[in-house]
């Protein structure tokens, strides 16, 4: 007995990459790459710095993001995510760009964003929050590349981009 729903792994018409497909009704799987929306969210020149709870990557620091949800702008899941993690409101002032990750299918559309007031507190995805002075940002316990590169990009008043993560090096003798 065949299980329900997308279950066989094929080419369907019209198409050139295998997708899980339901035989009995047609029904095709698409399996997307992830969209995270963040923000870089600074207050009074500081930058908003929050200490993961969650894996992966948790007790490393990060700016607010997270997964898109459905119906959602990346500047909402943007501020959604500031809520979430930090307990601010923030307002997006613009685009710092898309970090593209092919490796793990994942984009990230960054945004600059200010917070509407200098409070903050951890959220259920944080274990701290801080502002910090640009050199005070604990450089060698950020989370992932993605927010190193947004945060340049910030302090550099650069126009919006899109970059692409390198690959994964090979493993083997360094």
């Amino acid at each position: 007995m065949r299980k329900p729903g997308p279950s066989v792994w094929t080419v369907p018409e019209g198409d050139e990459r295998k997708r899980l497909t339901c035989l009995d009704c047609g029904f095709i799987h698409y399996d997307n790459p992830k969209v995270i929306a963040g923000v870089v969210a600074t207050w009074d020149g500081r930058y908003l710095m929050c200490r993961r709870a969650i894996e992966p990557r948790a007790g490393f620091w990060t700016v607010p993001a997270g997964f898109l949800e459905l119906n959602e702008t990346t500047a909402d899941g943007a501020k959604r995510e500031a809520w979430e993690e930090a307990r601010v409101d923030i307002e997006i002032t613009g685009l710092i760009g898309v970090y593209e990750i092919p490796r793990i299918s994942q984009i990230y559309v960054i945004h600059a964003g200010r917070m509407t007031t200098g409070n903050h507190a951890p959220g259920p995805e944080s274990t701290d929050t801080r502002l910090l002075a640009w050199d005070d940002i604990p450089w060698d316990d950020l989370a992932f590349p993605s927010i190193h590169w947004a945060l340049e990009r910030h302090k550099d008043d650069l126009p919006p981009d899109i970059a692409q993560a390198p690959p994964r090096p090979a493993a083997g003798p360094r």
